[in-house]
């Protein structure tokens, strides 16, 4: 139930985490998941289950509250996703971090901050892009436990370039485009020029 719980997750941000409420909620998760392997000791499954959930149903609902401080919001969501990215990918390579673990977490969280602030729109394609992949791969490193180290990064990074580029409309079909109806050139014969004169 966990792995297929994350990778919903993940595949719902890939597709639509431009949305803030949605993006917020994966984030939530993320960081439910780098709880998790801070406290490795957790054994209750209830409890594993639940820190995530719980997380992720916070971040859904504080997006939701916070409409009218979107721009408060997306900075904080900023720094807990770069955190979170860097958490997720020392995660992968089952490094515990200690100091310079933490040290890149901060990092991670002002890179974020950084990224949301210049570049609004494009920064949420690509956040949403990097948790989406990343929570799929976490799920899916649970069933499979080959999925580590630099296949699992290889991994991410295609969900997350998929994600990006499907979020950016690289895979949505081209409108038509509409003839603008042609204006006759001044002095140029037009059809009313051509009938009879009336009788």
């Amino acid at each position: 139930m966990f792995p297929i719980l994350v990778i919903a997750i993940g595949l719902a941000v890939l597709f639509s985490g431009r949305r803030l409420s949605v993006l917020s909620a994966a984030v939530g998760a993320l960081l439910g998941l780098g709880i998790l392997a801070v406290f490795p000791g957790l054994s209750d499954p209830l409890l594993k289950l639940a820190i995530p959930i719980v997380l992720a149903v916070i971040g859904f609902v504080f997006a939701g509250a916070a409409k009218g401080i979107v721009q408060i919001v997306l900075l904080v969501l900023g720094a807990l996703a770069g955190a979170a990215i860097v958490e997720g990918f020392l995660n992968l390579f089952g490094t515990n971090g200690g100091l310079v673990g933490l040290l890149l977490v901060v990092i991670g969280g002002v890179v974020g901050v950084i990224l949301v602030r210049s570049f609004k729109d494009v920064s949420m394609t690509i956040l949403a892009g990097l948790v989406g992949g990343l929570l799929v791969t976490r799920g899916l490193s649970i069933w499979l436990p080959f999925v580590q180290g630099a296949l699992a990064t290889l991994l991410v990074i295609v969900l997350a370039g998929g994600g990006i580029a499907y979020q950016g409309g690289l895979f949505a079909k081209p409108k038509p485009v509409a003839s603008a109806p042609t204006v006759p050139a001044a002095g140029s014969p037009t059809e009313k020029d051509n009938q009879p004169p009336p009788q």
